[in-house]
């Protein structure tokens, strides 16, 4: 049986103490909230107005229900009020000794039988436990910001948290409506020590100049579905915060990939903070403004100097899922298409899904009949190479090897008209091992579209050291009549996407690994808390475990970073034959469910 908190103390009355004392009293509990001064707990309480005004105008609560909310909350300056709670939550600024000083004060003063909780997101909840005499009844209890909205709490143990006070903070967190997920005592925990890496590792390559600011975050966006890029994401955190979580989680890990990016110091120094000082990666209207001035800070992403090419016929080489969208993508788009297989029966299986993806289209109301015909009429299917001769762009979709696309570059080099440009979809190998097949390497250029291409916005314009301005305007401007969200970025393994997804994922599997928590936590974790639309698992799952091994091991030999090297678990998995949903079981069971 859990115990039952009825009266919880709430110290610091910011945003985030203000937003937990809301969460709280609108569960029925009784609320102590303390503060330093009287002008902050005026504060305090027009935040908690302000807030359930708004829920009351969104008709979320009655204006009976935000009084009886109000009549359930006591605000002071009095640390001592916070006696006689079950539970004391402090959420003051994030500052070690400031919080060690105040546990050390509350031991003294509340009852042996109360929980001591902190809400930190960074430091360590087991240096604040030493701080009592309590130890194990200390845990960390971290809200997400805005509290009353987000669902995830993290609940976090140390090594000597009681059993029983981490399952009555658990039925806490249950009761508020919260969705808890269980971690151990490590800095960042499960949302920010997967979250920071990765959005440190954008601040860096943004810093390296390898792709704008524009096109780092719409590459995320575009390609993961994400609600809003890293560098936009760490704008709204701010600058200083992240420097400060991510310091915390260096000093922690020793891990280099923690340690701050040195634009971020520079940034933090600069008082470049992000939205709430109004200019930080981004420049806003204003100081705590979400709109951006456009074009300000740095020019917008151009696509080159160059003269586009007239692009009237494509050609595209495979058969597979993503060669069969890449012809749906330009037919509807008005080009004439020829794709080529290697045999009759598959050019007649691509027209086939060609067809049945048209008249889906036109069974949920997004195509007409007519569009089909003329989308139909464009496209034709060969086995031979030599038809490719007219095309004035060649895509190149077939299997990741580069032995196999080499061979078909040096083909397109023999047939292909004088000024054809030479695309490959590859997503991890070298762009520039496909042109130096050729005797034209300024005409080959990576166009990386994701799955499922007639879907998905995005496509990479990848660019090696030989291609030229031209080519690159050129795909451009095709991705702009193809109506698709192109992002410039140069020839490294990964290109932007997947450099920035998968040591993400690899993160996840090596948590997961260290049984520092399960994957149906880190999923919820990664979903609630920083709103992505799957967890790290449930992608990986979906990807393929094989297909994202072998990403990461590209990613690992090319960089050579120790942290992105591919955790035994998951090079386990794929030896098991344990691929995912493809198999029926990867990191979860399918044939269970």
């Amino acid at each position: 049986m859990t115990r039952d908190i009825s009266t919880v103390g709430v110290v610091g009355l910011g945003t985030m103490g203000a937003g937990i004392v809301e969460v709280l009293a609108r569960a029925g509990l009784t609320v102590v909230a303390v503060d330093v001064s009287d002008e902050a707990i005026a504060r305090g309480r027009a935040r908690i107005e302000e807030s359930t005004t708004r829920a009351a105008a969104r008709g979320k609560l009655t204006q009976d229900q935000q009084r009886d909310l109000f009549e359930r909350i006591t605000l002071g300056t009095d640390l001592t009020a916070v006696a006689a709670a079950d539970l004391v939550l402090e959420a003051i600024p994030e500052q070690l000794a400031q919080k060690q000083e105040l546990f050390a004060q509350l031991d003294k003063i509340c009852g042996p039988e109360t929980i001591l909780a902190t809400n930190t997101s960074s430091l360590s909840v087991t240096e604040l436990s030493v701080s009592t005499a309590r130890s194990s009844r200390v845990v960390g209890l971290h809200f997400f910001n805005p509290a009353p909205v987000m669902k995830l709490v993290e609940v976090v143990r140390t090594v000597v948290t009681e059993p029983e006070v981490l399952a009555d903070v658990v039925a806490l967190a249950e009761r508020l409506g919260k969705s808890p997920v269980v971690a151990g005592d490590r800095a960042g925990f499960i949302a920010n020590g997967l979250l920071f890496a990765y959005l440190n590792h954008a601040a860096s390559m943004y810093e390296q100049k390898y792709a704008t600011r524009e096109d780092i975050d719409a590459a995320m966006r575009f390609g993961c579905g994400l609600p809003m890029g890293p560098l936009a994401v760490l704008d709204l955190v701010g600058i200083d915060t992240a420097y400060e979580i991510l310091e915390q989680m260096y000093r922690q890990s020793r891990d280099r990939l923690h340690a701050p990016a040195p634009i971020l110091k520079q940034m933090r120094t600069a008082g470049l903070l992000g939205r709430k000082s109004g200019r930080g990666f981004y420049t806003y209207e204003r100081a705590g403004s979400p709109v951006v001035v456009t074009g300000a800070g740095e020019p917008a992403a151009v696509a080159g100097t160059g003269t586009p090419r007239e692009v009237r016929a494509v050609g595209v080489v495979g058969t597979g899922t993503m060669a069969t969208g890449i012809v749906e993508v330009f037919a509807k788009s008005g080009y004439d298409v020829v794709y080529v297989a290697r045999s009759e029966e598959k050019v007649e299986r691509v027209r086939a899904a060609l067809i049945r993806s048209l008249d889906k289209q036109i069974q949920r109301g997004r195509l007409t009949e007519a569009a089909k015909a003329e989308a139909l009429a464009r496209v034709g299917g060969t086995t031979r190479l030599d038809d490719l001769a007219f095309a004035d762009l060649v895509v190149e979709a077939v299997v990741e090897e580069l032995a196999v696309k080499q061979a078909l570059f040096e083909n397109f080099d023999e047939i292909c008209k004088p000024g054809a440009i030479l695309a490959t979809t590859t997503s991890s190998l070298p762009v520039i091992d496909c042109a130096v097949a050729t005797s034209r390497p300024a005409d080959v250029v990576g166009m990386h579209f994701f799955n499922p291409a007639p879907v998905m916005k995005l496509v990479e314009v990848v660019r090696t050291v030989a291609t030229s301005d031209d080519v690159v305007a050129t795909v451009h401007e095709v991705c702009r009549r193809t109506r698709k969200h192109a992002v410039d970025c140069g020839d490294r393994a990964g290109f932007i996407v997947n450099a920035l997804l998968f040591p993400y994922l690899n993160d996840a599997v090596r948590m997961l690994q260290a049984n520092y928590a399960t994957a149906e936590d880190i999923d919820t974790a990664i979903k609630l808390g920083a709103g992505y639309p799957m967890g790290p698992f449930e992608l990986l799952d979906v990807v393929g475990l094989d297909v994202s091994l072998a990403i990461q091991k590209v990613l690992f030999a090319e960089f050579r970073e120790p942290g992105w090297s591919p955790v035994p678990l998951i090079e386990h998995l794929v030896t098991a034959g344990y691929l995912g949903r493809k198999t029926g079981r990867g990191f979860r069971d399918y044939a269970k469910r």
